[in-house]
């Protein structure tokens, strides 16, 4: 599944890099939202970018921010409105023009997320998806990395590979081996 979504999605996955080196060159964002095993990652790819993903290259903090974290917010505002809106409503108190949203769902199709990247889109943020075979997120994002498989487990295995990937690439495009801009 690696060796076909690194041939597959090789293109999509260093356009996401870009954009989000781009975004943080800027003076930019991250923030990542999913759910289940894809919140998870989302709180790995975010401590990939504020800690760093290789030990040997001594940079800043990049800032990224896992929506999938803060339990108040996620059940106070699902028990009072909806499940529905839970990352669209922090989208909207925290992302700005040229931030950037990670919104991955391995069927590309939950709501939560899919309404996340909308509103993402309305603020004028760019949004990278990440997603199996389905096709529902596609429509919200500016780049789609798809896994060409709709077995879960799989999806997330490559999902992971792919995150370090771009975390990787985001590290050699901002910084040299020392940590210099």
């Amino acid at each position: 599944m690696r060796r076909r979504t690194a041939e597959t999605c090789l293109p999509a996955i260093r356009a996401a890099a870009a954009l989000i080196a781009d975004a943080f060159r800027a003076g930019g964002k991250v923030l990542l939202c999913g759910n289940g095993g894809s919140a998870a990652d989302c709180q790995h790819m975010a401590s990939e970018f504020v800690s760093r993903l290789d030990r040997r290259v001594d940079r800043p903090a990049l800032p990224a921010v896992a929506l999938t974290t803060d339990t108040s917010v996620l059940t106070a505002f699902s028990n009072d409105v909806g499940f529905d809106g839970v990352f669209a409503r922090q989208i909207q108190a925290l992302g700005r023009p040229g931030d950037v949203l990670v919104a991955i769902s391995t069927s590309g199709r939950s709501r939560n997320v899919v309404l996340g990247a909308e509103v993402a889109r309305g603020l004028k943020m760019r949004v990278v998806a990440l997603t199996g075979s389905g096709a529902a997120l596609r429509g919200a994002a500016d780049v789609n990395i798809a896994v060409p498989s709709d077995d879960t487990q799989f999806v997330q295995e490559a999902h992971l590979a792919v995150e370090h990937a771009i975390c990787a690439l985001v590290e050699g495009m901002l910084f040299d081996e020392r940590g210099h801009r």
